[in-house]
């Protein structure tokens, strides 16, 4: 009874952090389920079974609050489901061990690019408007979700700092229509690990306390990115893909650090991170001042 209120725990705070960033619900729920003993397939199965009320619940949420682009979503949302239903069957038979850091490397440098450019810069207003092309959303979904059922969780940190990289989607656009789609991809993935695996793969206790949680925090979530200042969420987002991805980079054979090192590099990347959020409240709460100031100004008499 106590791992299924931890479970339940976990899929509040882990939809609260996946609603309003657009990520970390899978990463964060499939740590756990390895903690406890399940294996990879049974951990992302499981996770997967429960994303499909999660996201369902955070679909209708983001739609309500005015996130969602429903024509991102249809682009994105198919590749995706061919891509996790691939992923999910792959996964049920092949370890993915090995492709874990090139994929924590790719991400990383996605993170790193959001966090510099929504930091430095602000939100992005030389493109907002234009549509998306299918040839961008395609790829990136069928990536995504092959990315997403073979770890467990990452078709937010796949999608989402892409879309925002683009410059064309505000963040709270991106991340609605990404936590939209995300339903597709989740209920793909399931029929392909219970193809791969069968009903005895997937813990369903496990599953429902997950979703129990999750459907709790997705309204909450959806009105945190709605009102959020968009400058701040963008470098949070950075953040967050960094801080996911570090761990799985720093442990691999690439970059074999241990001890002191390798806590040296988590307090820089944090530090980093920490300085970045409060550089862009800083730099909102000028902006914000400086539009007050100017809405304060007569508006000139023509004669």
């Amino acid at each position: 009874m106590q791992t299924l209120v931890l479970l339940a725990a976990v899929g509040l705070v882990a939809q609260l952090v996946d609603g309003s960033l657009g990520m970390g619900y899978g990463v964060t729920s499939t740590t756990l389920l390895l903690a406890l003993g399940a294996t990879p397939a049974t951990a992302s199965a499981t996770v997967h079974l429960a994303q499909i009320g999660t996201t369902l619940s955070s679909g209708v949420s983001h739609w309500r609050m005015g996130n969602v682009d429903w024509g991102v979503v249809r682009r994105i949302a198919v590749p995706g489901a061919i891509g996790a239903f691939v992923g999910a069957t792959v996964l049920s038979s092949v370890s993915t061990e090995l492709a874990a850091p090139l994929m924590s490397g790719i991400l990383l440098s996605l993170g790193v690019y959001v966090l510099v450019r929504f930091t430095a810069w602000g939100t992005p207003r030389g493109h907002l408007g234009k549509p998306l092309r299918t040839r961008f959303l395609a790829p990136l979904g069928l990536v995504g979700g092959f990315v997403d059922a073979t770890g467990g969780g990452g078709w937010g940190p796949v999608s989402t700092p892409a879309l925002l990289a683009s410059g064309r989607l505000e963040p709270r656009t991106a991340i609605g229509s990404v936590s939209t789609s995300e339903f597709i991809v989740a209920l793909s993935a399931s029929l392909g690990f219970l193809t791969g695996l069968g009903h005895s793969g997937i813990n369903l206790a496990w599953a429902g306390a997950l979703l129990i949680g999750g459907v709790i925090a997705a309204p909450f979530a959806a009105w945190i990115v709605r009102y959020f200042p968009a400058r701040v969420l963008g470098s949070v987002v950075g953040g967050m893909i960094i801080m996911t991805n570090i761990r799985t980079v720093v442990n691999s054979d690439w970059l074999p650090l241990d001890g002191t090192p390798r806590i040296a590099v988590y307090l820089l990347v944090l530090t980093v991170w920490v300085g970045a959020v409060v550089w862009s409240v800083r730099a909102h709460r000028m902006e914000r001042s400086a539009g007050t100031d100017a809405a304060r100004l007569p508006t000139p008499v023509r004669g």
